[in-house]
């Protein structure tokens, strides 16, 4: 796939410093970037390279102002990062391979299929599913009764939606991922055996959510585990049943949402981060890496440790930790005198 610099610059809304003339076939790292490829800058940290690297074209921010010769051409936008994400977009080639059913499915009679489906080799269909327009199912997926999947949603190999699962439109399913399956719920007997609790609900993804590889998606007990609007989840993600992710949170690998905890719209949870049972968390919530909220936080907040609180109280505490052992020689210099 080739592209002028023109043609990028129409496409971006942007404006050409250099040659419009010019032609690039491949994106690539700026550091790492050859001739008649594209890169850019949004990060300052590289800003050394753009007088070095090799790139035929860079995209800049606006306000970028050169200290020194560049050899590029520069396409200037508003924001480097996001332009440069939908040009990774136009370069993509990753196109599904199935078009329509392959003859080692068998679809019930009592299902719904919409236009341009494509279902790939040895995936199963239970009773009773629904298939919106423009659906591209891979191979080895297998789909139980009842379910439910929105228009242009694309299910990758080895996924498995558990009965009653309701998948929105637009939404994208990463291999092996499970969604619907039980909830981790026991309730001692009194003689030290766990009693099964039985998870009667389902699962529900609204639209334009995407689910990375191997991530699980637990059906509730009673009523629906609820993944809104825009969230983007990570590989090997756990959430359990019960639980409410707000609209358009993101949350980072290795994370774990326990039992019935609830995120508010637009929060982010950093890897291995997580929430307890029954734990609220507001709008706008920033959970750091490797922290865990253990109770039910405000909007705005930024969590940091385990449990996790409030980061400038974290960040003061920290001082402290790190002083612990010159402050217990202190004291045991202050016992001696006395």
């Amino acid at each position: 796939m080739k592209f002028s610099a023109l043609e990028i610059a129409e496409m971006l809304n942007g404006e050409i410093d250099g040659d419009s003339s010019i032609e690039v076939t491949s994106l690539n790292k700026i550091e790492e970037a050859t001739k008649n490829s594209i890169t850019f800058l949004s990060n300052k940290k590289y800003i050394p390279w753009i007088y070095k690297t090799k790139a035929s074209i860079i995209i800049v921010n606006n306000e970028f102002n050169p200290t020194d010769k560049i050899l590029s051409t520069l396409i200037r936008v508003k924001d480097a990062y996001i332009s440069f994400v939908k040009l990774l977009h136009k370069f993509n080639k990753d196109v599904i391979k199935y078009t329509g059913i392959h003859s080692s499915v068998v679809i019930p009679k009592s299902c719904k299929v919409g236009k341009d489906v494509s279902v790939g080799p040895f995936s199963f269909l239970g009773n009773n599913v629904e298939l919106e327009d423009n659906v591209k199912i891979f191979n080895n997926v297998s789909i139980g009764d009842n379910v439910t999947i929105g228009e242009n949603s694309i299910i990758h190999p080895g996924v498995t939606l558990y009965k009653n699962s309701r998948i929105g439109n637009s939404c994208i399913l990463h291999s092996n991922s499970v969604i619907g399956s039980d909830g981790f719920g026991f309730a001692p007997d009194g003689s030290g055996n766990f009693l099964k609790i039985p998870h009667i609900g389902n699962v529900i993804i609204e639209d334009n959510v995407e689910i990375g590889a191997s991530s699980t998606i637990d059906r509730a007990t009673i009523g629906s585990t609820i993944i809104k609007k825009g969230v983007k989840i990570d590989n090997l993600v756990q959430i359990a049943h019960n639980v409410v992710i707000g609209e358009n949170t993101v949350v980072a690998a290795l994370s774990g949402l326990a039992g019935s905890s609830k995120t508010g719209k637009n929060c982010q949870i950093g890897g291995s981060g997580g929430l307890s049972g029954h734990v609220t968390i507001g709008d706008n919530v920033k959970i750091q890496g490797c922290s865990a909220a253990w109770k039910d936080a405000k909007d705005n907040s930024v969590l940091r440790g385990t449990p996790a609180f409030n980061e400038r109280d974290f960040n003061r505490s920290y001082v402290h930790f790190r002083n612990l052992d010159k402050y217990v020689k202190e004291i045991e210099n202050l016992k001696k005198k006395k």
